[in-house]
């Protein structure tokens, strides 16, 4: 059974920074290190988006909005992705998940909140 678990998030000044972290299992995962993933993310009333993207290779990828402001990493060992924010905005606020990348799966998990407010 495939599983997602997203984790980290939380309510953050605009400045601030947070890392987000993404324990994949299951049988499609059995082999991570060949697998792409990625952090896409929800704002309310709006469609879920790609936010970044790191190959089996560790080539990285990012939308312009978050460009030298958010890394993603991964540790293949622990079957985890991360995802490192800093200078954080408002805008940034949103659901953040994680899947593959790209080809994102029908299956998410549950997600984690991010929220940046004064």
């Amino acid at each position: 059974q495939v599983q997602l678990v997203e984790s980290g998030g939380g309510l953050v000044q605009p400045g601030g920074s947070l890392r987000l972290s993404c324990v994949a299992s299951g049988s499609i995962f059995s082999v991570f290190s060949v697998i792409g993933m990625g952090w896409y993310r929800q704002a309310p009333g709006k469609q879920r988006e790609p936010v970044a993207a790191i190959t089996s290779g560790g080539s990285t990828d990012y939308a312009d909005s978050v460009k030298g402001r958010f890394t993603i990493s991964r540790d293949n060992a622990k079957k985890t992705v991360y995802l490192q924010m800093a200078s954080l905005k408002p805008e940034d606020t949103a659901v953040y998940y994680c899947n593959k990348a790209p080809g994102p799966m029908n299956y998410w998990g549950q997600g984690t909140q991010v929220t940046v407010s004064s």
